[in-house]
């Protein structure tokens, strides 16, 4: 199925929130129902309305997965867990950096392994940690930035 990346259009906000909400509910683990639903807050209250969102669609127009920006900064990266595993998150990587350069960075939980080693394999390299996050709430992040080669697509 064709699948197209385009930018934020408020008719799918909704969808967004709910990609978002599915993707934390299977990959955060280390988060409790009560942190999510705070972090769940956020994001249907605007936290999407301040970073530059890229959206991959599917010919049906149906949105799989998102990407946040601002500048050259990686704020969030979702994708429905039904289409885990199939290339959207590397292609809203490869958009980013078609659209900002190879000068990326991204913060990730240190419990979220799983987004580490994502991130790993694409050329990303640990550059440093926080034990807040950005809400400064307990949950470590590791700082990462782009670096060169990684996992090329097939």
């Amino acid at each position: 199925m064709l699948k197209v990346i385009v930018p934020y259009q408020a008719h799918y906000h909704d969808k967004l929130v709910g990609i978002w909400h599915r993707a934390v509910v299977q990959t955060h683990t280390f988060l409790t129902e009560q942190d999510i639903e705070f972090y769940h807050q956020m994001v249907r209250s605007g936290a999407l309305g301040q970073v530059e969102i890229w959206i991959e669609i599917e010919e049906d127009q149906e949105p799989v997965g998102f990407i946040g920006l601002d500048g050259s900064k990686i704020e969030m990266l979702f994708v429905d867990p039904k289409y885990h595993g199939r290339g959207t998150g590397r292609r809203l990587i490869e958009h980013t950096k078609a659209l900002k350069g190879d000068n990326l960075q991204v913060d990730v939980n240190e419990q979220n392994t799983g987004a580490y080693v994502f991130y790993e394999r694409l050329g990303f390299i640990w550059t440093g940690r926080s034990e807040l996050d950005a809400s400064g709430r307990p949950f470590p992040l590791l700082h990462l930035e782009f670096k060169g080669s990684g996992i090329e697509a097939p």
